[in-house]
């Protein structure tokens, strides 16, 4: 058997792995429960979910994760991940002591992007995009097959710049777990969408019932995903503006609303600074599972580094 890349997704109510082949096939995929609040049992559960498959395949494989958050340059710790028990924890060394080989970590928004260019929705082209619209607003960024991580690794992190364009009704803002007022990830969220539906009507709805009570014709729900539309399309000229991608990739819970790939890019050439828009805005072709998929390509093209004997 040729070589076998390993991805794990770790999560904050599950950690999955997918072992795929040189060409990105699946050979196969588990999934078990995150040990909620234990640091040295979430260690132990991908050490454990690695030597399974490794054992199952009779290979020794690369490793790639995806968590939230990210390893600090400064400390070489986890920083900015929901799941508390992991910050300002050595998660990349203690791994690589547990596992005695390499190991490559990116967050989830930025594996989901690498999938998705690689050999998702987004194959083939020059620069991508990656964004996830659920419970936060991820990005990540991958130019030329290659994942951008930053000189701080926060490259694509989106979510926390202000709103573009900002209307009067739209000042201050909301505020935002980070401490500051009016960042994306609090008008473009899937709780976003569902606390602006709320606040039209009194009604709780999540976001994908108030999209289908859009698409059925309900005024108030129109009017608040005509809003949304908006938003997202100025946030996404910014990106344009500055990386001017050639594909942009929608993820998360309201990335399945499909009336943006259709109304977002008939909105944002009135934010981006050029006569023509040819920046594609599509779906993702494996959806919630490019996520672990992007783990496992953090290894793509030079996978030869880790392997101590082949398949």
């Amino acid at each position: 058997m040729e070589r076998v890349r390993i991805g794990i997704d770790l999560g904050g109510t599950k950690i999955e792995a997918i072992a795929l082949d040189i060409a990105g096939a699946e050979l196969l995929r588990r999934r078990t429960q995150t040990p909620q609040g234990d640091y040295s049992g979430i260690l132990q559960t991908i050490a454990d979910l690695v030597c399974a498959a490794e054992k199952e395949l009779a290979c020794r494989a690369s490793v790639g994760i995806a968590t939230p958050g990210a390893v600090s340059p400064a400390t070489g710790l986890l920083k900015n991940s929901n799941s508390v028990c992991l910050n300002g924890k050595p998660l990349l060394l203690d791994l690589q002591v547990l596992l005695q080989r390499p190991v490559r970590i990116a967050n989830d928004a930025d594996c989901f992007a690498l999938s998705e260019a690689s050999d998702g929705a987004a194959a083939g082209a020059l620069s991508v995009f990656g964004v996830i619209l659920g419970t936060g607003t991820g990005g990540g960024i991958v130019w030329q097959g290659k994942l951008l991580s930053g000189i701080n690794a926060i490259a694509g992190e989106w979510g926390h710049n202000s709103l573009s364009w900002e209307r009067d009704e739209e000042r201050p803002g909301y505020d935002c777990y980070c401490g500051k007022q009016g960042c994306i990830e609090t008008w473009l969220s899937g709780p976003a969408l569902e606390r602006e539906y709320r606040t039209a009507t009194g009604e709780v709805l999540c976001a994908r019932e108030v999209a289908a009570r859009d698409a059925a014709g309900e005024s108030a729900a129109k009017r608040v995903m005509d809003a949304y539309v908006d938003r997202l399309a100025r946030a996404l000229a910014g990106v344009i503006n500055v990386i001017d991608p050639e594909t942009i990739v929608l993820g998360g819970g309201v990335g399945n609303i499909q009336r943006l790939y259709r109304d977002v890019p008939a909105v944002w050439g009135e934010y981006v600074f050029s006569d023509r828009v040819d920046t594609k805005l599509v779906r993702p072709k494996f959806g919630d599972s490019s996520g672990v998929r992007g783990a496992a390509w953090l290894w793509a093209a030079d996978a030869h580094d880790v392997f101590a004997t082949q398949c």
